[in-house]
């Protein structure tokens, strides 16, 4: 499993409205220029975190994008799932059931334990914890 630039930047993003719009809404051009991050990248990841319901948007001269909840009501796991999908590290996991191997499979209790590790540990933590 590897994070792509989508997730890390999802996260820059989230962390820098939570440090920085103390309930004012922040434009994207600020956020962009903060975080080295082009205005049109951003663009489509602020539209995911969007549409996943974790950001209020304003339109006009003093609109932007802030924070919809409280930082500590963001848990990490589901900000990279918005951004990445699935955060397993195969693909043993697909599907409703998953591999139609895996009664037989020697090493799918291996992939499932870390699948667990992974999601347990970044469901543990939250975007207040990151601040």
């Amino acid at each position: 499993m590897k994070i792509s630039t989508k997730g890390r930047y999802a996260l820059a993003v989230m962390i820098d409205l939570a440090l920085n719009s103390h309930g004012n809404f922040i434009s994207l051009k600020s956020i962009a220029a903060r975080q080295d991050i082009s205005n049109k990248y951003l663009e489509q990841i602020v539209a995911m975190l969007n549409k996943a319901g974790y950001l209020e948007t304003a339109r006009g001269n003093s609109g932007g994008y802030r924070l919809a909840k409280a930082p500590e009501d963001y848990v990490i796991g589901d900000i990279l799932r918005a951004t990445e999908g699935d955060m397993a590290p195969t693909n043993c996991f697909a599907g409703e059931d998953g591999c139609e191997k895996k009664n037989d499979c020697k090493s799918y209790a291996l992939w499932k334990g870390l699948d667990d590790v992974i999601n347990d540990y970044l469901n543990s933590k939250t975007l207040a914890d990151l601040l």
